[in-house]
């Protein structure tokens, strides 16, 4: 069953894509949102990802947000700081996705390059749109599992970033989550 956490988060992003924001800036949106940011900073910054990487048949746009949202919630402060938490939530999510869909470049899951004029006409013409409004959703909803086991209720001030490790009792949580 769905948590109420994750089912906000692609009800989100799914309506950010409704209204015509594409996948990576809907996606980046609603995890940066559930994690108590918010800037009209974070669609430009994920523009250039949307459509496979500019146009380019690159990875899906929704999954590289995605893993920015995992960025956010488990990525370093200082360079001292271990890559290991966020490099390991990024890497399932990654798995996770390309089981669920069979790939993570953009052109194979949509069926079409949208650098062309026929893919940029397709996805508006046949029934491929709505799936690409599923890959967004997807892929918050995965990012936000791993978020959410690394963010059990704690005291701490912590909304934005975690805690680390050992003040919060989330050793429990980042073993089942890294394992």
């Amino acid at each position: 069953m769905e948590s109420q956490f994750v089912s906000k988060v692609r009800k989100s992003a799914e309506q950010s894509f409704a209204s015509g924001l594409y996948c990576a800036e809907s996606v980046v949106l609603a995890l940066a949102k559930a994690q108590g940011v918010e800037s009209d900073l974070l669609p430009k910054l994920a523009t250039a990802f949307c459509s496979g990487m500019a146009r380019t048949c690159g990875t899906c746009g929704a999954l590289t947000c995605a893993i920015m949202g995992v960025s956010l919630a488990l990525g370093r402060t200082q360079a001292g700081e271990s890559v290991q938490p966020s490099y390991a939530a990024a890497q399932r999510l990654i798995r996770e996705f390309e089981q669920e869909f069979g790939a993570r470049d953009c052109h194979v899951l949509l069926g079409c390059d949208l650098a062309t004029p026929q893919g940029q006409a397709m996805p508006q013409s046949t029934s491929t749109w709505p799936s690409h409004a599923q890959l967004s959703s997807l892929a918050a909803q995965r990012q936000n599992i791993a978020f959410e086991a690394n963010h059990s209720p704690c005291l701490h001030p912590c909304n934005i970033i975690l805690c680390p490790p050992i003040s919060c009792q989330r050793d429990a949580a980042r073993k089942h989550l890294f394992r």
